[in-house]
Order: C-alpha cells, then sequence, then structure tokens
C-alpha cells in the first residue's frame, strides 16, 4: 500500500484494486474529536486562538479544537482540550493521545505520526449539595 498526499486529502492506493480512496482532515478531525471527548477528565475543546474563534463561529463547524496535517503520508494532530478541574493533567493527555491514535488508524487506515494535546483551560463543576 502506497500512501500520498493530494491536495488537502489522504490518498490510499491498493494495486490489487483500481480507484482511490480520499480521506479529507475534516473527516480525521470529527473522528479525532470523538475519541477525545469520551477520554477521561476531557470536558471539551477550546479554539487555538482568537482568529479560529471567530473563523469558527461563522462557518458553524463542529471541529473547533482539532488541527490535522497531513506529512509524508503521516497524519499530524493537535488537540486544544478543556479538562476536568480534579484530575491529573498528564495522565489525561496521554489517555487522549492513546485513544485517539488509536481511533484514527482504525478508522483511516494511515499511520499517525504525532499527536500534541495543549490543555487550554480547567473547568470546575460548581455542585450545590
Amino acid at each position: 500500500m502506497d500512501y500520498l498526499e493530494e491536495g488537502s486529502g489522504i490518498m490510499r492506493k491498493e494495486k490489487e484494486v483500481t480507484g482511490e480512496i480520499r480521506v479529507l482532515p475534516k473527516a480525521i478531525a470529527h473522528v479525532a474529536r470523538d475519541a477525545a471527548l469520551q477520554s477521561y477528565g476531557v470536558v471539551g475543546f477550546a479554539d487555538r486562538n482568537f482568529w479560529y474563534r471567530i473563523r469558527n463561529w461563522f462557518t458553524q463547524e463542529d471541529i473547533s479544537g482539532v488541527r490535522v496535517r497531513v506529512k509524508d503520508g503521516q497524519i499530524i494532530l493537535d488537540l486544544y482540550i478543556v479538562v476536568q478541574y480534579g484530575t491529573r493533567i498528564s495522565e489525561v493527555a496521554q489517555g487522549v493521545m492513546n485513544r485517539v491514535k488509536y481511533a484514527v488508524e482504525k478508522v483511516v487506515g494511515v499511520p499517525v505520526a504525532e499527536i500534541n494535546v495543549h490543555v487550554r483551560g480547567l473547568r470546575v463543576n460548581h455542585d450545590t449539595e
């Protein structure tokens, strides 16, 4: 199998089958986002910066907080998460890396070279018990 970069997506060619399958970065971002949200301690996502917040507000994209890049046929992910207060941040980040890597490689079938987890904030529950 060969993995090629073409345009804004990943192309996977198999020698036995004619044709091609293209997976867009937006689809990869959805898989990564869903996997990260299922991880222990993750309560949400944050935008990379102020300008991305404005862009996402106008485009109504639901993949904010995830950046997908393709380099040499491998996927590089940046995740900007918000963590639940009281959890160990390093364990949450490691769990996110493991879960997202497994999910993306399983669904897309392309190796993930790098996952960078950026903790942008902590969320505190104000329980009134």
